[in-house]
């Protein structure tokens, strides 16, 4: 088995484009759950919104700076339709409302009616042309950067070079948020809503800012996995949310770094184990009794495994407190 192989194969992975969407939508998940205590399993609405919102300018011709702000836009319109309705609820009553809300949105993407504009089941295929055109590195086929093996290709690392810098940008905007009196009071809510409001602060109108805020987020992050991957409607599976979730609680909800740190972790633990297994299998350390096949069920069980430890042993995750992660059930 070679261990430097998988070693560096999952380092690379943990910083790739996927990683940093990932740190990004959980920046807007980490707004929204741990610093106002709002349990919103429809995220991926907003990564779908982002994703679809910067899609269809493109493909019909649209400059890049209209797709970008269309994208955003979008988000904030679904934020808003699902907020309104669904805000007044709370904790499992708000989970089923928006967990309900993000596959309502992928079945309308992928329905039958909505097809000449979205694709339908077939979703919208090579529209980033002019995102790629602004790329400053070498794309040609020999062309990689990095060191040895831990290198990237020109255009996974211009995706990555945006996507890590808007994460950079992200946690810079979040420190500030909740440094501030808005944030003070944000958290207020979290902790008693009714303290809150006999303060006089509107906590509908604060759900509702971090709620759109947040979605921002997940918008950003649909963009960019759009641009590195194309736009299908059935990528936007409520799993997703489950997955940012994951990523959100290893790194520590409500804290500032807990988002990046997770991502990273996250995806440095999902493929270094695909290797492991992978690579056991094949060295026939199980005999006969395991197929190259059963390598990604296998590494889903581990991960899962480890991810229930955690939730267990140190739900406030790498650097959370566990009084930050404790919902009222008021």
């Amino acid at each position: 088995m070679n261990w430097g192989e998988i070693t560096v194969d999952a380092l690379r992975t943990s910083f790739g484009v996927t990683a940093a969407a990932y740190a990004l939508a959980a920046i807007g998940l980490n707004l929204q759950f741990g610093f106002t205590g709002l349990m919103n399993f429809g995220h991926i609405a907003s990564l779908a919104a982002g994703a679809y919102g910067v899609a269809i300018p493109l493909e019909e011709g649209a400059p890049l700076w209209l797709a970008l702000l269309c994208g955003l836009a979008a988000s904030i319109v679904v934020s808003l339709f699902l907020g309104l309705p669904a805000l007044r609820l709370r904790l499992d009553y708000l989970a089923i409302a928006t967990i309900a809300g993000g596959e309502i949105l992928r079945l309308i993407l992928r329905s039958r009616w909505a097809e000449p504009v979205t694709q339908g089941v077939y979703g919208i295929q090579q529209f980033s042309d002019s995102f790629f055109d602004l790329n400053p590195y070498p794309t040609g086929p020999t062309d990689r950067i990095g060191i040895g093996d831990f290198s990237y290709d020109g255009r996974s690392l211009w995706v990555m070079t945006v996507c890590w810098s808007l994460v950079i940008i992200g946690t810079l905007v979040v420190w500030m948020l909740i440094k501030s009196p808005w944030g003070r009071a944000i958290k207020a809510v979290r902790e008693d809503e009714y303290a809150a409001r006999s303060l006089g602060k509107n906590v509908f109108f604060l759900r509702m800012q971090s709620f759109t805020i947040g979605g921002v987020f997940g918008a950003l992050a649909g963009m960019l996995l759009a641009f590195d991957r194309n736009v299908n409607p059935d990528f936007y599976l409520v799993v997703f949310t489950f997955l940012i979730y994951a990523v959100m609680l290893l790194g520590g909800a409500g804290t500032i770094l807990g988002p990046i740190v997770g991502a990273i972790l996250y995806w440095f633990m999902f493929e270094w184990l695909d290797g492991f297994v992978l690579s056991s299998i094949q060295d026939g350390w199980y005999g006969e009794a395991l197929e190259e096949s059963d390598a990604g069920p296998i590494r889903f069980v581990l991960l899962g495994l480890g991810l229930v430890l955690l939730i267990v042993f140190r739900p406030q995750g790498i650097f959370g407190k566990k009084e930050e992660v404790l919902l009222s059930d008021s």
